[in-house]
């Protein structure tokens, strides 16, 4: 283990199995004694699991530019509060999203220009880059017919045409 922690992340689609990969993970690495932090994006800290709740309701008509925003304010709320400090311990931060995910939704997917969204998301960050982005690719529908089965709703996000979930796998290709 690198004395300053170890920064994964995980990325893909709606459906493509972050969530059970990510805990999966960190079980394992619990039970070899390693301290774990389990994060998700958006979302950690209590102010940006707010964040999250506004972003995924359906009650609310959210603006790209907007939408951007309020994700990278969960994001630096994350960074500064919850991921920065367990890295300093040297703990391992497996990580639901992060970065290459504003790249794929809100540049791939919304069509947001790229280059002043990297300065806004590396102003958000500090700076700070994982040490491993694992992206789980998967066909958008196949993702759909994974959340249909799992029997819980398509949250705003979800919702969200199938074209712009394809632009969205094919943004996470191409990085």
């Amino acid at each position: 283990m690198p004395e300053n922690g170890l920064f994964v992340t995980f990325e893909g689609v709606e459906g493509s199995g972050k969530s059970s990969r990510t805990l999966a993970l960190a079980r394992a690495l619990e039970e070899r004694g390693e301290e774990v932090l389990h994060t998700r994006e958006p979302g950690g800290p209590p102010i940006a699991e707010h964040v999250r709740e506004l972003l995924l309701d359906h009650r609310h008509e959210i603006p790209s530019l907007t939408e951007l925003f309020l994700y990278l304010a969960s994001r630096s709320a994350n960074v500064s509060l919850r991921v920065a400090p367990a890295l300093d311990r040297g703990c391992v931060v497996l990580c639901e999203r992060y970065s290459d995910a504003t790249m794929a939704y809100q540049v791939g997917g919304r069509g947001l220009p790229r280059e002043p969204v990297e300065q806004a998301n590396e102003l958000a960050t500090g700076g700070l880059v994982p040490d491993l982005t694992i992206l789980l690719d998967l066909d958008p529908e196949t993702g759909f017919r994974r959340l249909k089965a799992s029997g819980r709703g398509r949250d705003r996000i979800e919702a969200e045409e199938v074209e712009f979930h394809r632009r969205i796998r094919h943004a996470y290709l191409d990085l």
